[in-house]
């Protein structure tokens, strides 16, 4: 990590519920957590933001969430979130072979027509290369109404906020999910990204 935690103890109180809901889930704090909690408000800020895009009701399914969740990390490199959201999804069902076809999803045939639009339309969100069509959206519309669109862009968006975050402070992953390949995976994403190609 570029910038160091500060000690636990040291962290405002009103931060405290929210490490120990992830001691609890995770089994330790994790370290975009700590980072964030040199910004408390900050913090709190983005906390409240996730819980409202993770939340039960939303109308993007939790497989197809983390789907994306995962991707975007991917594309921007975060080995932190792909660890994270990668063992997340695997919770929610999804098979490791998906998981790791993920970086090649437009090749693979493990993945439907719904999820197909959700990638690529996060590609399309994600890569400074590249901008959202009329095409991807009536894509979206076969398999979403508009309010569960604008859920999967804030979902998106609230990704690309996390993972760059996290990239940028060269945070590590912390033993989530074993992917054979993560490190490549990445690499992958950066090359393609660097040859203009979709991802």
């Amino acid at each position: 990590m570029r910038i160091a935690p500060k000690p636990l103890k040291s962290y405002p109180w009103y931060l405290k519920p929210f490490f120990w809901n992830q001691r609890r889930k995770y089994g330790d704090v994790l370290d975009p957590a700590l980072a964030w909690g040199r910004a408390p408000r900050l913090f709190m800020g983005v906390a409240v933001l996730y819980g409202m895009i993770d939340r039960k009701g939303s109308p993007i399914d939790p497989p197809l969430r983390s789907l994306v969740t995962v991707r975007v990390s991917q594309l921007n490199h975060c080995a932190f979130c792909v660890d994270l959201n990668s063992s997340t999804l695997m919770k929610r069902g999804v098979e490791m072979e998906k998981v790791e076809a993920l970086p090649r999803w437009r090749e693979s045939d493990l993945f439907d027509d719904r999820e197909r639009a959700a990638l690529d339309y996060a590609e399309a969100v994600t890569l400074s290369d590249r901008e959202t069509t009329d095409a991807q959206f009536a894509a979206l519309r076969q398999h979403f109404d508009e309010d569960a669109i604008v859920e999967l862009t804030g979902l998106i968006a609230f990704q690309n906020l996390s993972s760059k975050f996290n990239a940028a402070l060269d945070i590590p992953p912390q033993g989530f999910c074993a992917l054979p390949e993560a490190g490549s995976d990445l690499a992958e994403g950066k090359e393609e990204k660097e040859k203009g190609e979709p991802g």
